[in-house]
This record gives C-alpha cells, sequence and structure tokens, in this order.
C-alpha cells in the first residue's frame, strides 16, 4: 500500500485512496475544507477547487513536484508523495482567492439567513475571507422560488456545489431538478417550474453547505444556537428512522438526518443515513420518538455554546480570596456567586 505525507504525517493508505481521504485518515487538523465534495455521492468533486494543496513530492519513483496546485479531492495518493495543506502559504493564499471567488455574488445576509451557524461557506469566510471586496459590478439576482411545498430555493446564496443535484439522482427514484445555462447566469432548477415530489426529497436541504435550500417548516423559526439538537429514532419503514431532533422548550423545531464530523449525513448499518420526509415534516411531536441522548456537537460550533436553557448557579471556589479578606466580610459576586464562607448567595 502507498505512503503519503501530509503536513508532515505519514499514513499508509489503500491503493486509489484520495488525497483528501487520506488527509481525512489522519484528523480533521490535516483535512483541507470541501464545499463540493460529499464521500456519500459517487462523482462529487471537482467543481468549487476550495480542497487545494501543494504536492511537493509526486512520488517515490517521480520525486518531482506538481507545477500547480491539486483538488485534493480528485487526485489519487502515490507511494513516496508528499503533500502541504496548512503548512503552505501559497495553498492559503490560493484558497483565500477560492472563497473571494465563492462570495463574488453571495449576498450578506447571514444575518437573516437559517443557515447561518451551521454554514460551510461562512466557517470558510471566517477562515480564509477578506473584510471587503474588490470586485465592483451588478450582482446576480434570482427571485426565491419554492421547489416543492416544504422546500424553498434561495438561488441567489447558491454557489453550484451539485450536491443536490447528485443526491436527488443517486437517492430519489426520480430526479426533477438540475442546472439550466452556463456561465454566470447558471442555475439550479425544477424543469417548468416542476414541484419536487419525492418520498426523499429533503435530504437535499441536509447537503446543501450554503443556505440556498432551506426547510420551510423551519424558515425563521429560530436560530440554530438556540436549539437543542438530541439524537432520536423510531420504526420507518422507509428509511433507517435515526434522525437528529432540534428542540426549542419542549417544541420541535425541525428533524434532520445525523451528520458526522464533516458534516456529512452520518452512517448506519453500513449504509447513509438518508431520512424520508415522513421523518424529517411530519413526525415533529416528542411523543414520535425514541430518544436516544443529546447529540455530539463539535465543541468548536456555535451551537454547542448553547447553555442559556440550562443556567445554574455555579459553584465558584474563592478559598484564596476567602484567605485574603477579613474575617466575617463578605463579598458581593452577584447571583450564584459564593460568599466567604463558601455558601451560595
Amino acid at each position: 500500500m502507498p505512503k503519503v505525507t501530509i503536513d508532515g504525517i505519514t499514513i499508509e493508505v489503500p491503493n486509489g485512496t484520495t488525497i483528501l481521504e487520506a488527509a481525512r485518515m489522519i484528523g480533521p487538523e490535516v483535512a483541507p475544507p470541501t464545499m463540493c465534495y460529499y464521500s456519500k455521492l459517487k462523482t462529487s468533486g471537482g467543481y468549487c477547487r476550495t480542497c487545494l494543496v501543494k504536492v511537493s513530492q509526486g512520488s517515490e519513483k517521480d520525486p518531482r513536484p506538481m507545477p500547480k496546485p491539486v483538488a485534493s479531492c480528485r487526485t489519487q495518493v502515490m507511494d513516496g508523495m508528499v503533500v502541504e495543506n496548512n503548512t503552505s502559504a501559497e495553498i492559503q493564499e490560493a484558497r483565500a482567492g477560492v472563497v473571494e471567488f465563492l462570495l463574488v455574488n453571495h449576498p450578506l445576509d447571514c444575518p437573516v439567513c437559517d443557515q447561518a451557524g451551521e454554514c460551510h461557506l461562512q466557517d470558510l469566510g471566517y477562515e480564509h475571507g477578506k473584510s471587503e471586496t474588490r470586485f465592483e459590478f451588478p450582482r446576480r439576482e434570482f427571485e426565491r422560488r419554492d421547489i416543492g411545498d416544504k422546500i424553498q430555493l434561495h438561488m441567489n446564496r447558491c454557489i453550484l456545489c451539485y450536491r443536490c443535484v447528485k443526491t436527488a439522482d443517486q437517492v430519489t427514484d426520480c430526479r426533477s431538478h438540475g442546472v439550466l445555462n452556463r456561465g454566470e447566469v447558471a442555475e439550479i432548477s425544477t424543469y417548468i417550474e416542476k414541484s419536487i415530489d419525492n418520498d426523499f426529497s429533503g435530504n437535499v436541504i441536509d447537503v446543501c453547505p450554503v443556505g440556498a435550500l432551506t426547510d420551510k417548516t423551519f424558515r425563521f423559526q429560530s436560530r440554530v444556537w438556540f436549539t437543542k439538537p438530541v439524537d432520536a429514532h423510531r420504526d420507518c419503514d422507509k428509511c433507517c428512522g435515526h434522525v437528529r431532533l432540534w428542540y426549542k422548550g419542549d417544541d420541535v423545531l425541525r428533524v434532520t438526518a445525523r451528520k458526522d464530523q464533516w458534516g456529512e449525513v452520518a452512517d448506519h448499518e453500513g449504509k447513509t443515513g438518508w431520512i424520508c420526509n415522513t421523518c424529517r415534516f411530519d413526525k415533529k411531536n416528542t411523543s414520535d420518538w425514541v430518544i436516544d441522548g443529546p447529540s455530539q456537537i463539535s465543541r468548536h460550533s456555535v451551537i454547542s455554546a448553547n447553555h442559556y436553557n440550562s443556567l445554574k448557579a455555579l459553584k465558584v471556589s474563592i478559598d484564596r480570596q476567602k484567605a485574603a479578606l477579613p474575617h466575617g466580610e463578605k463579598v458581593d459576586l452577584g447571583h450564584g456567586a459564593l460568599d466567604p464562607n463558601n455558601e451560595i448567595k
């Protein structure tokens, strides 16, 4: 099996493994970001170029470097290959340029976008984006469009990653939408305004990396960081039935598929955990589900900062301060703090 070194870390991988897959085997600290690649969808990737890496040594037999940055999702590993991602200033500059192009036509509507807090482009912009744009020209604009009674398309936010198209091709029985036109006027659309009507059509919402495809039943209901994600399951004759419920108080605001650490739909019993529209849109009562427990959320996510529903008085030890105070004196540290006798006020 070939060995590849990525950012100074060497790993042995099976033949046919791409650089991106090898980097993910090492861990998120060296894995390039992705916007169009989706491991659960065949032939995905190669569109957005956010996963660019530098190959400083092609292989052990031919150590010459590749002349240009390559898309890690499309480039297979060769024995002795040396790859630079986070350690290359050239790649960081190239990735910043890619992000700048992705944001050329993207509206600055994060404050009103339902995807805020879960948006991959938002994360990418924070890490590699610039505070101002160099492009001054009229942006492309599209009208918001309902492509089903539960899904709304906001084409102004679309980055043409093709994930939703491939999901409809490979997951549903019949695809009724695709990419129309070419160049800057290309858009995701249904043919002759046909509605998407399929038991698994809601999965296009989960795979969209931006806020172009949104759940109409959740639209403007709440910010995602004001909700509490909980894993649950039910016996379903259409799908795996393993989902993530998003609570606000006692109400289930939305239902989504469970996600893995890469933001992709998680596997269940060896298969991708796509969920049906019945589970997604029609089962929003706690009584419909068996609760498995709180969802595992990355500590870097804004969602993990949500503790507002469970605020309690924190027992803060002030023994050091207590030793420095005159005997019996009390200090007002606010509600939930401790007095010098170590008692909650």
